[in-house]
């Protein structure tokens, strides 16, 4: 609602709904990049996009490059293109690396894709060289696909461990509170929603800079307040505006329908 007002605004000053429509983009991630930086950078964006080509015309000259496969993968899963991930990175494996960088980011990409047996066997196995590598990102990962496709009972045990190994996650937490909620614990799923909430508040400032989204899906409250704030300052300003539009042109000391005439002011200056 408030960015549909913002457009309207824009419009109204600009008389453009197409160029109000890029300004509404401009002004959206700007507010959000200086305030609550939830929103995707541009600029990181477009750098992933090229860098992403660059690796795939290294792959198309040289196939065996493993290190271009990796980096690609790994900029795949992402993006959430789980199949080509799983394309990409596979040779790799095949060809004999399977260290745990590689283990468990193709089982991650074999879980997006939808192949949960051949993506928890690679976690397993990366599990097997380091248990708590990236501290805990595997249980956190297995929790997360498993809650998708509706395993609540195995989600609830992969974030419980990922939350003993990573103390304070708020993304964690809430991913469990709502294990938890599907499993039917519906006391304990509230609590771990409110203990996300908890961990945010007292989080160092980079941290909740990272994990602002998952506090306020914790809490939506929140952002509606905001959003409601915003909807009313915005109205108000295009009241504003539609008041000063509305006001008739004044010249000289008086209020006139039309402006003077040159031969209005030959009158004026014969006098």
């Amino acid at each position: 609602m408030s960015k549909w007002m913002l457009w309207m605004m824009l419009s109204m000053l600009t008389g453009s709904p197409l160029l109000s429509l890029g300004l509404m983009v401009v002004i959206v991630f700007a507010a959000d990049h200086f305030t609550w930086q939830l929103l995707p950078s541009p600029v990181r964006l477009l750098k992933r996009f090229q860098r992403a080509g660059h690796l795939a015309g290294v792959i198309l000259t040289n196939p065996h490059e493993r290190r271009a496969r990796h980096e690609l993968a790994d900029i795949r899963v992402a993006q959430k293109r789980y199949a080509e991930a799983v394309d990409i990175l596979r040779p790799n494996l095949e060809a004999g690396d399977d260290d745990v960088d590689t283990l468990y980011l193709l089982g991650v990409a074999y879980l997006g894709a939808g192949d949960a047996q051949r993506g928890e066997l690679l976690l397993d196995e990366a599990e097997k060289l380091d248990a708590g590598y990236q501290l805990g990102a595997i249980h956190l990962e297995r929790g997360r696909f498993r809650l998708k496709r509706g395993d609540a009972k195995g989600a609830v045990e992969a974030l419980e461990r990922f939350n003993t190994v990573r103390h304070g996650s708020v993304e964690g937490r809430f991913l469990l509170s709502q294990a938890l909620a599907k499993a039917g614990r519906a006391d304990d799923a509230k609590r771990m929603r409110e203990q996300s909430w908890s961990d945010y508040v007292v989080a160092p400032r980079f941290q909740r800079r990272r994990e602002r989204k998952w506090a306020w899906r914790a809490r939506p409250s929140r952002p509606l307040m905001y959003a409601a704030a915003l909807a009313v300052v915005m109205g108000t300003a295009g009241w504003v505006m539609r008041q000063v539009q509305s006001q008739p042109p004044t010249y000289g000391h008086g209020y006139y329908d039309e402006a003077p005439t040159a031969s209005g002011l030959e009158e004026d200056l014969g006098e």
